[in-house]
């Protein structure tokens, strides 16, 4: 098992609901801080505020902070072009982002189209890491709606595309979030990618579940009460 800090540098502090206001964010970045988590992941509006939370943080400890800014691209439903979702990176990338968790167009996978899958997040990546080489781009499949085949093909285009993670869920979709059978798969064929396990992980019990079926980072919105579940070291 995992002590306290181990587990919270898996996690991707997450709070994406559309109502969430400057309060809130700065709330769950000041959280990241605290805890030690390995990012904060917000919408792309909030990436500016989280930047400048995490940076005066940094000055006063005389260190840069150890928590990575996120922000998702082409968020929920992956439905915007190419095009706008390499913009988004980019622009996401020059507000400060470490981290882009793009979605990919669900119905490019679900035809088999992994052309067209893999050109899209090519896009992403290059918009990103145009401004900064070191940007961690991840790519949500949204593996409640895939089979283990279409999995299998969101991986290759992943990796051929030049990714760094591939990730479950948006956590909005009705068809679910993460699944063990879903990591496991993603660890299968994800090669030399990283996994992301996201949506639905709201317990200690869940978020190792996760962490035993291959995923290397998870995102959780109920991260403090996931952390707080383990005992405290003494």
């Amino acid at each position: 098992m995992k002590n306290r800090l181990q587990l919270a540098r898996c996690i991707d502090h997450t709070v994406l609901k559309p109502e969430a206001g400057e309060r809130e964010i700065r709330a769950v970045t000041a959280e990241a801080l605290e805890y030690g988590f390995a990012a904060v992941c917000v919408n792309s509006c909030w990436v500016e505020l989280v930047r400048n939370v995490l940076d005066a943080s940094g000055e006063k400890t005389g260190q840069p902070s150890p928590v990575a800014a996120c922000s998702v691209v082409g968020f929920p439903f992956g439905a915007q072009r190419s095009s706008v979702k390499a913009f988004e990176a980019e622009t996401c990338v020059k507000h400060g982002a470490d981290e882009i968790d793009m979605v990919i167009w669900i119905p490019s996978l679900l035809s088999g189209n992994l052309n067209v899958v893999r050109q899209e997040v090519r896009a992403v990546v290059a918009g990103a890491k145009a401004v900064s080489g070191k940007t961690i781009v991840k790519v949500i499949l949204e593996t409640a709606v895939l089979n283990e085949s279409q999995i299998a093909m969101g991986c290759q285009a992943a990796g051929e595309g030049g990714a760094d993670f591939v990730k479950t869920s948006t956590g909005f979709h009705p068809a679910g979030g993460a699944t063990v059978q879903a990591v496991q798969w993603l660890k299968q064929y994800s090669g030399s990618l990283r996994v992301k396990a996201s949506g639905g992980i709201r317990d200690l019990a869940t978020a190792q579940a996760m962490l035993a079926a291959g995923a290397d980072r998870l995102g959780c919105s109920a991260s403090v009460a996931i952390i707080n579940s383990l005992p405290q070291e003494k």
